[in-house]
């Protein structure tokens, strides 16, 4: 039971108290798709400013050329030097983040006006004939223009990332607020049937009705654990084991649960209360129904990124369709799945004569 014990609550990430304190409104401009969608917006900006300029399509490519060539190359220097950045940048407050956005924008923006200018100076000195157009010729025109077009759409563009992330957070914060109703559905139905587990074995075995008490506690301190977080999955696997043996205690030789786990990744998380209720509906709904002995297995294995659980029971009696608390447990755990990682969990029941099983599938988040 030590690590029940021990456990923080949750037993999740260290850094939440780093991202609850820091604004973290910036992209990650390490990532390739906004890469791209700083390389587009640029040649999407470029056009827009050629068409402005031009009356003719005679010029409009080769004007075209040499906007693009300063704005993309620009645009890649911009985002290059806040992919360096953006964790120093996201430990100070909003407004200071984006005021050095802004500064770190404008230096690169004077850097690649400065570098095209002279370059262009050493390929069309003052006193050329007929000067190379391609190279700006007033230098402080060309300077103060970029960086003023560069500071508008630096504006835009983090008034942008600050909405789309306010907007992110609410979303998370919805997602939070529901996972924490679902848990506080799930634990009262928990506690209940663990102490009519403990009401039988005080008539039938004190000892082990002691036993299945300490045995509450470590489950009860796992139950009440914060729910907006995920815990390793090897937590969850010790619960349900703990779970396993308050029933064994309770049904002796009847119950028999089959543990069939490959090598999982045990640092892999998932919600609390996930394996443990799966096992719980097994065992009161295909087990304690016969009048012998019952199996249920528990499987575990992972393939790729995925990692695939199910636990298979007894049928004894037809009654899984229109059992009203069964169908509550599966749609409470489907939704908690569903809100911790999208679409990419499931949870499937399968039913054939003799047996019922539930399948969950998750990814692989450490």
């Amino acid at each position: 039971m030590a690590n029940l014990n021990d456990s923080r609550p949750g037993g999740v990430d260290t850094d939440d108290g780093d991202q609850a304190r820091q604004p973290a409104y910036l992209p990650n401009f390490c990532s390739s798709s906004i890469v791209f969608g700083v390389v587009l917006t640029a040649e999407l900006t470029a056009v827009a400013l050629t068409i402005a300029r031009q009356s003719g399509w005679d010029t409009f490519f080769s004007d075209l050329a040499k906007t693009s060539l300063l704005l993309v190359w620009t645009s890649l220097g911009i985002t290059a030097a806040l992919c360096v950045l953006r964790r120093r940048l996201n430990r100070f407050s909003v407004a200071m983040a984006s005021m050095l956005t802004f500064v770190t924008v404008t230096a690169v923006i004077i850097i690649f006006s400065e570098l095209i200018y002279w370059v262009g100076r050493y390929y069309n000195p003052p006193d050329m004939v007929i000067p190379n157009l391609w190279f700006p010729q007033n230098h402080w025109y060309f300077l103060s223009g970029n960086i003023v077009v560069g500071i508008i759409m630096t504006g835009l563009a983090l008034r942008y990332f600050y909405v789309s992330h306010q907007w992110q957070r609410n979303v998370e914060s919805e997602a939070r607020t529901r996972i924490h109703a679902l848990q506080a559905r799930i634990r009262p139905h928990f506690l209940f049937n663990s102490m009519n587990t403990i009401a039988e074995l005080t008539r039938t075995n004190p000892r082990a009705a002691e036993t299945a008490v300490e045995n509450l506690s470590d489950l009860f301190r796992a139950s009440l654990a914060d729910s907006q977080k995920l815990i390793p999955l090897s937590q969850e696997l010790e619960v349900t084991r703990v779970y396993q043996d308050m029933e064994q205690r309770r049904l002796g030789d009847r119950l028999v649960v089959k543990w069939q786990l490959e090598d999982l990744p045990k640092q892999a998380r998932i919600p609390s209360l996930t394996l443990q209720p799966l096992l719980e509906n097994a065992i009161y709904h295909g087990v304690e129904p016969l009048p012998d002995t019952g199996v249920v297995e528990i499987e575990g294995r992972c393939k790729g990124d995925m990692i695939y659980l199910s636990v298979r029971n007894p049928l004894p009696i037809k009654k899984f369709k229109s059992e009203p608390g069964n169908q509550i447990a599966l749609e409470n755990i489907r939704e908690r799945l569903k809100l911790a990682f999208g679409a990419r969990a499931n949870l499937s029941r399968a039913i054939d004569q003799t047996h019922y099983q539930v399948s969950i599938a998750f990814p692989v988040t450490e």
